[in-house]
């Protein structure tokens, strides 16, 4: 009788620990918070962040988020669009002036690209137009007349805007899964004040590799500049960095370029979008799960990583990083905490 009472008392005693052990974060898988935070003591080097971005149900057109730590996004406006007459994938720069420019096309069978500018990212007036020729693409003798997400870089050190997008080519024959999107390359034109640009357009990553790539932005950290591209061709065994976000690194703004790296995102993720963390230590490569389904976000503390993904997304017991629900692809920047108030008084939460 004592053996039984002995034995039912060590075992409420071991589903005790038990239940105390489940309820904690370790037990639960809990991983530690992204780095690039600041304390509370400390001023950010980067105050806040804007996300200018399309809704799922309203795709092309122009939203805001804001965020003050890089990871927890509230969205602006009542959730209505800022502006009417944007259509695009929008993706923003500071230029030569210092004013912003924001660019987009009205679909992708459209001959142009489009432009706007602001001083504030509240007022956006219409800037002007670019049509790039397709026919004239060297070693590209079968583009399509097709023209996929633009993409807009100011390059500070070169005084240059590098405008890119993507265009698909005839592939003939080719047993590729989904022609159409193996078929892509990144093409890119320069300008010095978005009025008139180079000509012929050209591919990217022309006589470096040959690969499809969609979503290409271009960044320079150092001396060094970064291709941040989403890989277009089809996950297969032959091909198992398909559907991924990598990165390409090169010492000049036009390349030649490196082949891409490792994948830093899983299979099925694209429109990958770049920040420094607060305390400008750590960087946020955000890229979407389509068709709307939901926002990963890989942390480095150089581009050249390591990398990793931050887990927990839409789970509010882990709170590592959260959007408001149904954003679609945009592009992030940074901006002052005296924009970030400016931004929420003009449309607010």
């Amino acid at each position: 009788m004592n053996i039984n009472r002995t034995a039912s008392v060590q075992l409420a005693g071991a589903l005790i620990l038990l239940a105390i052990a489940v309820s904690t974060p370790a037990a639960r898988g809990q991983m530690p918070d992204p780095p690039g935070q600041v304390a509370a003591d400390e001023a950010p080097v980067h105050e806040a962040y804007l996300f200018a971005h399309m809704m799922e149900g309203d795709y092309g057109r122009l939203y805001y988020s804001v965020s003050r730590d890089g990871l927890h996004w509230e969205l602006l406006n009542g959730g209505k669009r800022v502006m009417n007459s944007y259509r695009g994938h929008a993706d923003i720069c500071r230029g030569h002036d210092r004013r912003y420019y924001l660019v987009g096309n009205r679909n992708d069978g459209a001959p142009d690209i489009n432009f706007w500018v602001s001083e504030d990212l509240i007022h956006w007036e219409r800037f002007g137009d670019y049509r790039p020729n397709l026919s004239q693409v060297p070693g590209y003798p079968t583009a399509l007349p097709r023209i996929g997400a633009p993409k807009l870089y100011f390059d500070e050190a070169e005084q240059t805007y590098l405008l890119t997008w993507h265009t698909t080519h005839d592939l003939g024959e080719t047993d590729l899964p989904e022609p159409y999107w193996a078929g892509q390359r990144t093409l890119y034109a320069t300008s010095k004040d978005l009025q008139e640009f180079s000509a012929p357009p050209r591919k990217l990553f022309d006589g470096d590799w040959d690969t499809a790539t969609i979503d290409t932005i271009v960044r320079r950290v150092g001396e060094e500049y970064f291709a941040i591209i989403k890989d277009e061709r089809y996950p297969t065994l032959d091909w198992p960095t398909g559907k991924t976000i990598r990165i390409c690194t090169a010492p000049a703004l036009l390349g030649p370029y490196s082949p891409p790296g490792p994948p830093l995102s899983p299979s099925f993720r694209e429109a990958p979008t770049l920040i420094p963390a607060p305390n400008g230590q750590a960087w946020y490569l955000y890229y979407e799960q389509y068709p709307g389904v939901s926002y990963g976000l890989s942390v480095a503390e150089q581009l050249t990583g390591p990398w990793f993904q931050v887990a927990g997304y839409q789970r509010p017991d882990w709170d590592k990083y959260s959007l408001p629900p149904r954003v679609r692809h945009g592009s992030m920047i940074t901006i002052s905490g005296k924009q970030y108030d400016a931004l929420v008084d003009a449309f607010p939460k």
